[in-house]
């Protein structure tokens, strides 16, 4: 239970992951940067409960920011799509 803890950061709630999730039961999360898809695959159904069918990953760059002459950068960050099994739900994301 501690791995799954530390690999699922948060989810993500936009629009456009609350059309996914309506659409095609795919549900948005922000992960560790260093884990991969099978990681993230254990601790969804493990945390949730439900069975993932698929996994895809991207990583949302920083952006640079600058305050007048100071320059620096956000953080780089992992994004993951989970697409669950039909008829599988999160409940924690019902009623958004």
């Amino acid at each position: 239970m501690a791995i799954t803890k530390t690999i699922i950061r948060r989810p993500i709630i936009t629009e456009k992951a609350t059309w996914l999730k309506e659409k095609a039961n795919k549900y948005v999360f922000e992960v560790v940067r260093g884990c991969n898809k099978i990681e993230i695959k254990k601790s969804i159904e493990e945390l949730f409960g439900v069975t993932v069918e698929s996994v895809k990953t991207y990583t949302k760059h920083g952006k640079i920011r600058s305050r007048g002459r100071f320059h620096g950068k956000r953080p780089d960050w992992k994004r993951a799509v989970v697409q669950l099994k039909e008829g599988d739900t999160i409940e924690y994301f019902e009623g958004v």
